[in-house]
C-alpha cells in the first residue's frame, strides 16, 4: 500500500453511525402482524441485509463484504423461523434472549446474554425471544454484499397470510390491508417442501454452544500487535471469529468456519490503544463500552468520538489510530471489530512504529507474526 488514502472530516462524518441516527423499520417481515412479533424494531446500518422492506432505512449502502444491523425487541417478543444462506452471527448488546433452532424451534435451545457472540449456522431454521428488558439490543452481522433473502419457517408463511401478508418471489412485501395488490407477473413465495426440510443439518446444544463465545471464553493476547510494547500501543485483542488482524502466532479463533468477515474484540484501559496503522480490507468499529478515539490519516482533525453502540465504517487503505478515552466498569473500553474477508489482515504500520517496536525488540516477521528483533538478525537470507 505505497499511496495514502486521506479521509477528510466529510467522509469521515458520513461512515460514523451514532446510536442516535438509528433508524428502526417496524415492518421490515413477513411476520409483522403476527401476534408476538408485531413489535419488532429493525435496523439497517451497513447495506440493507434481509430486510424485506423497500423502506427500510439504511445508513451505509456501499458493499463491505458483509451487512450490519440490528434487532430490538421488547420483553416477550419473538423473531420468527427463518433460514438463512449465508452467515449470521449476533452480538448481544445487553439482554437477555432465547435463541431457538429447527423447523419447529425444538431442535435446541441457548438463551444469550450481555456480551455473546453467537454464530448461528447456514440453511437451519432458527428464532429468538426477548425475554430480558424493552431495551435489549441484538447487533447483526450477515456474510456477503447480497445475503439472498431469507426462508421462512412453513407456519410463519401461513400465518402472515391470514393477516394480508405475502412475499414474492423477488423478496417483495405484499401487504393488501395497506392497500397493495398481489401481482400477477411475479410468483408468490409457497413453505418449503418437506422432503427439502427433512434433508436440512441438525444440531445439537453442544455443537451449537461450539459456535458461541461467552465472556468468559474470551482469551486476550497482550501480544497480538506490533504496538503492544508501546506507549499509547497497549491494547489487547481477543479472537472471536477467523483470524482477523492478530499478530500473535499461537493466538487461534474459537470459530474458524468462512464467514466472509472476521470478528475480534479490543480491549484497552483509558489512554491505550492501536497506534497508527492500515490495511486493505474493509473495517467497521462498534464500542461495547467506554469511549473511544479513531484517527485517520494521522491527523487529529480528523478524529471522531465514539460511544457505546456507535460505530465506525474504516476506509480501506487509509491510516488509523484507535485510543481509550475512557473505560468501562470494567476499567477497560470494549471496541469490536469486524474485517471483511476470511483471509488473515496484514498489518501496514506507520513508519514511526515500526522504528519504536524495533527499539524495543519487535519486528514482523516474514510470516506476519511478531518476533524479537534479536532472533530476527541471525536468519540468513535466501539465495
Amino acid at each position: 500500500m505505497s499511496i495514502d488514502v486521506i479521509i477528510d472530516q466529510a467522509e469521515v462524518e458520513r461512515r460514523t453511525i451514532r446510536k442516535s441516527d438509528w433508524v428502526a423499520c417496524n415492518s421490515a417481515f413477513i411476520d409483522c402482524r403476527t401476534p408476538g412479533s408485531d413489535r419488532k424494531e429493525n435496523y439497517a446500518f451497513i447495506g440493507a441485509g434481509v430486510s424485506q422492506n423497500a423502506s427500510q432505512v439504511v445508513n451505509l449502502t456501499e458493499n463491505h463484504g458483509f451487512n450490519t444491523g440490528a434487532a430490538g425487541m421488547p420483553n416477550g417478543i419473538s423473531n420468527n423461523l427463518h433460514l438463512h444462506f449465508t452467515a449470521e452471527v449476533f452480538i448481544n448488546l445487553g439482554g437477555t434472549f432465547r435463541l431457538r433452532w429447527g423447523v419447529d424451534g425444538k431442535q435446541g435451545e441457548y438463551v444469550s446474554t450481555d456480551g455473546d457472540i453467537v454464530s448461528i449456522p447456514t440453511w437451519i431454521f432458527r428464532g429468538f425471544t426477548n425475554e430480558g428488558p424493552d431495551e435489549a439490543i441484538l447487533y447483526t452481522v450477515l456474510g456477503r454484499d447480497a445475503p439472498g433473502g431469507i426462508i421462512w419457517g412453513p407456519s410463519v408463511l401461513k400465518e402472515a397470510e391470514s393477516y394480508g401478508l405475502h412475499l414474492t418471489a423477488d423478496n417483495r412485501l405484499i401487504d393488501t390491508v395497506a392497500g397493495d395488490v398481489v401481482p400477477e407477473n411475479v410468483p408468490l413465495i409457497t413453505p418449503m417442501q418437506q422432503r427439502y426440510i427433512d434433508e436440512l443439518s441438525t444440531y445439537s446444544v453442544d455443537e451449537l454452544r461450539t459456535r458461541v463465545v461467552q465472556p468468559g471464553d474470551r482469551v486476550y493476547s497482550r501480544n497480538a500487535l506490533l504496538c503492544a510494547a508501546l506507549p499509547g500501543g497497549g491494547a489487547e485483542l481477543s479472537l472471536a471469529i477467523g483470524y482477523g488482524m492478530t499478530q500473535d502466532r499461537r493466538q487461534v479463533p474459537r470459530i474458524h468456519e468462512p464467514h466472509s468477515f472476521n470478528v475480534a474484540w479490543i480491549r484497552a484501559a483509558a489512554g491505550e490503544g492501536l497506534l497508527r496503522h492500515r490495511h486493505d480490507k474493509t473495517q467497521a468499529l462498534l464500542v461495547k463500552s467506554g469511549r473511544w478515539e479513531i484517527t485517520l490519516n494521522g491527523d487529529p482533525t480528523t478524529t471522531v468520538e465514539l460511544g457505546s453502540s456507535d460505530s465506525f465504517s474504516v476506509p480501506e487503505g487509509s491510516w488509523r489510530e484507535f485510543r481509550c478515552v475512557e473505560g468501562g466498569d470494567s476499567g477497560f473500553g470494549e471496541l469490536l471489530v469486524i474485517n471483511g474477508g476470511d483471509d488473515r489482515v496484514y498489518l501496514d504500520w506507520a513508519p514511526e512504529v515500526v522504528e519504536a517496536a524495533r527499539r524495543a525488540d519487535w519486528m514482523i516477521d516474514p510470516n506476519g507474526y511478531l518476533a524479537p528483533v534479536g532472533v530476527m538478525v541471525t536468519a540468513t537470507e535466501d539465495d
